[in-house]
């Protein structure tokens, strides 16, 4: 998966580029949750860094999360729901703080029937960074309604999680081919570049 283009490419504005964080506020007593949370545990030191650099470079951090069935919920009950969990340790360290925005969702795609689209152009974002879990299902078709929306997509491979590998793979080559993503190592997002302009 060698692509040349950088990560700082087509802003549409000073704030041009957010880390979207999809679903890793997560109560982990799903279905398929004890095959995704090994590598749950894996992504989530990799996510808590990049969160923190994009913190540090004043870039937007969204959580995207489901609401776990519970209608009646905001943000903060979603994650006091999933701090009291037996999975905690896999949500402390990548909470979000005072300054995060967060947008709740039903569905697959953290843009179907929710304001993120609205939030993203009232910020000046024309690229987003997409980081969090499932790899092969909500990660995947959230990026594709990010590339019908004409916006860049990165994925940094390493703070993406998956249940089943070998289909974490095919998404992750779906949406550098099909979508133009960029993948990438988290390491290689530069933040402080793209909020500069440079």
């Amino acid at each position: 998966m060698a692509r040349t283009a950088r990560t700082e490419d087509r802003r549409s504005g000073p704030g041009g580029l957010a880390l979207v964080v999809v679903d890793m506020i997560n109560t982990y007593d799903h279905e398929d949750a004890e095959l995704l949370v090994p590598s749950a545990r894996e992504v989530v030191p990799v996510l808590s860094g990049l969160i923190d650099r994009a913190r540090e470079a004043d870039v937007p951090v969204i959580y995207a999360n489901d609401n776990f069935g519970l209608w009646r919920s905001h943000h903060g009950e979603l994650l006091d729901t999933a701090l009291a969990r037996p999975h905690a340790d896999l949500i402390a360290p990548i909470r979000p703080d005072e300054r995060s925005l967060f947008v709740v969702k039903a569905r697959h795609s953290a843009f179907y029937e929710t304001p993120l689209s609205y939030l993203l152009w009232r910020l000046e974002v024309g690229h987003v960074v997409l980081a969090g879990q499932v790899t092969e299902q909500c990660v995947l078709y959230s990026a594709l309604d990010a590339h019908i929306r004409h916006l860049q997509v990165t994925v940094p491979k390493d703070a993406v999680a998956s249940i089943h590998p070998h289909l974490a793979s095919a998404a992750l080559e779906m949406m550098e081919r099909n979508m133009g993503a960029h993948i990438r190592d988290a390491k290689e997002i530069d933040f402080t570049r793209a909020r500069s302009g440079t």
